[in-house]
């Protein structure tokens, strides 16, 4: 007879006949079992902890470079079908390296950036500035006449105020500088308050009333070309509802915008959700692109306007399924919770990192899965709540789920789904370096960024004495 599950759990945990397994769609692909221990992309996670420490990200890039293929693949056939073309941006605010935009620009993908320090990642790594595309809020002067020396392909517009800014900088450089408008377009993504990014009252984008007069003032300005709308509603979605609306949206002052001249792409964002835990039920991504594209044509043939050029800026899509989180146990608790008529046992695994490499579950509430990385385990699952070790309550990583009973100090963890916006995030909190992350393909490991150590937080410290005082 199969124990019940534990009353504490959420609704949605449902507790595992075998708490080794690893459920599909959350996982890496490269990620399996052998005699009882995890590998990742055939390198055993012991090994990677005993080579690098934990805690580690582990990307595994067979995986990523698999699902940015398929991605781009997926929407240049839904898009070609309708009669028109599709840039992909990697949204290098998911995660960005030197190597990871290498990979983007050789399978040919763009690349979206959104600081001077992500742009000055993809000129380190030679990636063609024509294929990148620039954003922020507030990007600063020196920004902006960085990425207009460089000939960067867009700059997203985001304010009144940074029309003048871009112009000036390309007529002191007698340059022509493209330009996206970032449209604040009302469309309420389904997703976390804090990760919905077209409602009114928020920090992004422009009104879709104003959009006429500043795209008049950019077709007024010949170091200016305007190369089209952008929009971007959320992150960590799940259909293309809100994608869909957004367009129509769009498009129909497109097709205002088309009296006065050429309006050559429309760029509809990214947030494309993934699996996190097996309650997640993201549609595949072929689906997504077909939808959108379905629309897109609708919306075109009922304005009676051309099909633009389309581009989206997929992220979390493409690199957070290919990482996984290394962690090793070092003390175990059971609490005893009395609530609402319930007296259950509750354990808590607490790591050796926490929310300075993993902020989201503070941040947004967000659910990860975690296994017994280190060995396999015939005891009963139990359920945990895996704890950071820094100096907050809210310090959770996986606030549900089942490992075995025997969980014990000295065991590795591993959470999967962590490749994105969890390294993008990450902090000194409790002055705690940031942790290596490693790349792993066809047997073999090495440092794709490296980590940080004491030493590296002291060397910042000006007042810190040297050893030899």
């Amino acid at each position: 007879m199969t124990p019940a599950a534990n009353p504490l759990a959420p609704a949605w945990l449902a507790r595992p006949d075998d708490a080794n397994a690893l459920p599909p769609g959350i996982w890496p692909s490269g990620a399996e079992r052998r005699g009882g221990e995890l590998t990742f992309a055939g390198v055993p996670a012991s090994t990677l902890a005993e080579r690098y420490g934990t805690p580690l990200y582990v990307v595994d890039e067979a995986d990523a470079r698999a699902r940015a293929t398929e991605l781009l693949a997926a929407f240049r056939d839904a898009f070609a079908a309708i009669g028109t073309t599709v840039k992909v941006y990697y949204a290098g605010k998911a995660f960005l390296s030197v190597g990871v935009a290498r990979w983007m620009q050789e399978l040919g993908l763009h690349l979206d950036v959104a600081s001077g320090g992500e742009f000055a990642v993809a000129q380190a790594a030679g990636f063609d500035p024509a294929r990148v595309g620039y954003h922020g809020n507030n990007k600063s002067v020196a920004e902006i006449e960085a990425a207009v020396d460089a000939g960067v392909g867009s700059i997203v517009l985001d304010s009144r105020m940074e029309l003048e800014r871009v112009a000036r900088a390309a007529r002191d450089r007698g340059a022509q500088q493209g330009l996206r408008i970032r449209v604040n377009s009302g469309v309420h993504a389904s997703t976390h308050e804090f990760l919905a990014t077209a409602r009114e009252d928020q920090k992004f984008g422009l009104p879709i009333a104003d959009i006429p007069d500043v795209v008049a003032a950019i077709r007024a300005e010949p170091s200016l070309r305007f190369l089209g709308l952008h929009s971007h509603i959320g992150s960590q979605i799940f259909d293309t509802g809100g994608f869909g609306e957004a367009a129509r949206r769009l498009l129909t002052v497109q097709r205002e915008l088309l009296e006065g001249g050429p309006v050559p792409e429309l760029n509809l964002g990214g947030g494309f959700g993934i699996s996190y835990t097996t309650a997640d039920d993201p549609a595949p991504i072929a689906d997504i692109a077909r939808g959108m594209a379905q629309v897109v044509e609708e919306e075109c043939a009922r304005l009676g306007i051309p099909v633009p050029v389309i581009a989206i800026e997929p992220g979390r899509s493409i690199i957070g399924p290919a990482g996984v989180t290394l962690y090793e146990v070092g003390t175990l608790k059971d609490v005893r919770v009395e609530a609402d008529g319930v007296s259950a046992v509750r354990r808590y695994v607490s790591i050796d990192g926490g929310m300075s490499d993993n902020a989201r579950p503070e941040l947004y509430g967000a659910e990860y899965s975690v296994r017994l990385a280190s060995r396999a385990s015939d005891a009963p699952p139990e359920l945990v709540r895996v704890a950071g070790k820094h100096c907050e309550s809210g310090d959770i990583v996986v606030n549900a789920d089942y490992l075995p009973g025997d969980v014990a100090p000295g065991d590795l963890l591993a959470v999967p789904a962590t490749g994105a916006y969890c390294w993008s995030l990450a902090s000194n909190y409790n002055h705690i370096g940031r942790p290596p992350v490693v790349v792993v393909r066809d047997g073999d490991s090495r440092i794709l960024v490296r980590g940080e150590t004491i030493d590296d937080l002291l060397r910042r410290d000006a007042d810190a004495l040297p050893e030899d005082t």
